[in-house]
C-alpha cells in the first residue's frame, strides 16, 4: 500500500456553505419582492458597511496596514460621484465607477506618503491625510463648499432602470431608486467577498499572509513585500471609493462632515471587524450582523450609545482576541471559506493508476 497526497483548500464545511450562500444570494437578490423599503433599506445598509469592512479587513488583518483614514477614500469616492453628476451630466449609475477611480487615484499619492511611516504613525498620517481631504473638498464651492450639496432632481429622476423597476414593483420613484441601490451594493458585496476569496487562494495571497506575519522573512524567500502593500492599499482605496459612491447615491445628499465622517466609516467598520474577527472573511460578515443589532438596539441612547460600543469591542479584544469568528472556529474547528493549504492522503495498491 502507499499513500498519496494531494495539496487541497476546500473542507466539508466550505462545501455546505458554498451551496447555504448560493441559496441565500439567490433569496437576497428576490427580496424587493417581498420585503418592505425599511427592511430593503436595512439590508442596504448591512451590505455597504460589509463591503466596507472587508476592505479594511484586508488592508489591515491580511496587508498589516492598521489605517485609520479609510474615509478619505468614502469621501473622495462619494464628492467624484456628485462633482461628475452635477458638472459633468454624467449618469448617477455611472458615475459610481467613476467614484471608484478617484479614491484610486487619490490613494496613489497617499500611499507614497504613507508608506514612509510604520505602526502607530502609519494611522495617524491617513487620518491627517483625510483631514486634509475633507478641509480641501469644503473649499469646492461647485458642489456646495462646507454645507455640502443634493443630487440634482433631474439626474435622479432619469436614473437608468428606475422606471423599470417601477413597473416591476409598482412603487414610487423614491422607492425604486432605494431597490436599485441595494442591488447594486448586494452585487458589490458579493463581488468583493469573492475578489478578496479568490486573491487569499492565489500564490499571491500567501505572500500577502507572509508579508503581514513577518516583512523580512517574506523579503528573505522573494516576496516583494513593497509590492504587495501597493496592490492591497489600491485595492482597498478602490474598492471603498465605489461603496462610498453608492452609499451617497442613495442618500441623495452630501456634506464634507459626513462623507469624511472617520466615525460613520473607520470606527464602526474597525469595530465590525475586530469584534466579528480580524484576518477572516467570515468575521466581517458575523460583525456587521452584530453591529447592526447593536445599532437597532442602542441607538436611542445617545452617547451611551457609543460608550456601550465601545465596553463591548474591548470585552471581545480581552476575552476573544480573535473576534468571536475567531471563538467558533477555535472551538468548533469551523471554516466557510477556507484559505489554508492541506495535505490529503489516500491509500492506494501499488500497481494502481
Amino acid at each position: 500500500m502507499q499513500t498519496a497526497y494531494t495539496l487541497t483548500i476546500r473542507t466539508p464545511a466550505s462545501g455546505i456553505a458554498g451551496l447555504a450562500a448560493a441559496a441565500l444570494l439567490v433569496a437576497l437578490i428576490s427580496a424587493p419582492f417581498f420585503a418592505s423599503r425599511g427592511m430593503i433599506q436595512d439590508l442596504f445598509f448591512i451590505l455597504t458597511m460589509l463591503t466596507l469592512a472587508q476592505y479594511w479587513n484586508l488592508l489591515a488583518g491580511y496587508g498589516g496596514l492598521v489605517s485609520v483614514g479609510q474615509q478619505a477614500f468614502v469621501g473622495i469616492g462619494a464628492y467624484a460621484l456628485y462633482g461628475a453628476v452635477i458638472l459633468g451630466g454624467v449618469d448617477p449609475i455611472a458615475a459610481i465607477l467613476l467614484a471608484g477611480g478617484a479614491a484610486l487615484v487619490m490613494s496613489i499619492p497617499t500611499a507614497f506618503f504613507a508608506f514612509r511611516l510604520h505602526g502607530a504613525y502609519f494611522a495617524i498620517g491617513t487620518w491627517v491625510i483625510a483631514e486634509i481631504a475633507r478641509l480641501s473638498v469644503a473649499q469646492w464651492q461647485s458642489v456646495g463648499g462646507g454645507t455640502g450639496t443634493s443630487l440634482p432632481r433631474d439626474a435622479l429622476r432619469e436614473l437608468a432602470f428606475v422606471e423599470t423597476i417601477q413597473s416591476l414593483f409598482d412603487v414610487r420613484a423614491s422607492a425604486a431608486r432605494d431597490i436599485l441601490a441595494y442591488w447594486l451594493a448586494l452585487a458589490l458585496a458579493v463581488a468583493t467577498i469573492a475578489g478578496i476569496y479568490w486573491l487569499l487562494r492565489t500564490k499571491r495571497g500567501l505572500a500577502l499572509a507572509a508579508v503581514r506575519d513577518n516583512t523580512e522573512a517574506a523579503k528573505s524567500v522573494g516576496v516583494d513585500a513593497g509590492r504587495m502593500k501597493w496592490v492591497v492599499f489600491l485595492t482597498s482605496a478602490f474598492g471603498t471609493g465605489l461603496a462610498g459612491g453608492l452609499i451617497y447615491l442613495q442618500k441623495a445628499r452630501i456634506s464634507p462632515d459626513a462623507a469624511f465622517s472617520v466615525t460613520d466609516w473607520t470606527a464602526y467598520v474597525i469595530f465590525i471587524v475586530v469584534i466579528g474577527g480580524i484576518g477572516t472573511i467570515e468575521g466581517p460578515i458575523l460583525g456587521v450582523l452584530v453591529f447592526f443589532v447593536l445599532q437597532s438596539l442602542l441607538a436611542d441612547y445617545g452617547s451611551w450609545y457609543l460608550m456601550i460600543l465601545g465596553l463591548i469591542g474591548i470585552a471581545v479584544m480581552l476575552f476573544a482576541p480573535r473576534g468571536l469568528w475567531g471563538l467558533i472556529s477555535e472551538r468548533t474547528g469551523l471554516q466557510l471559506f477556507p484559505i489554508r493549504r492541506r495535505l490529503v492522503g489516500s491509500s492506494k495498491t501499488k500497481g494502481e493508476g
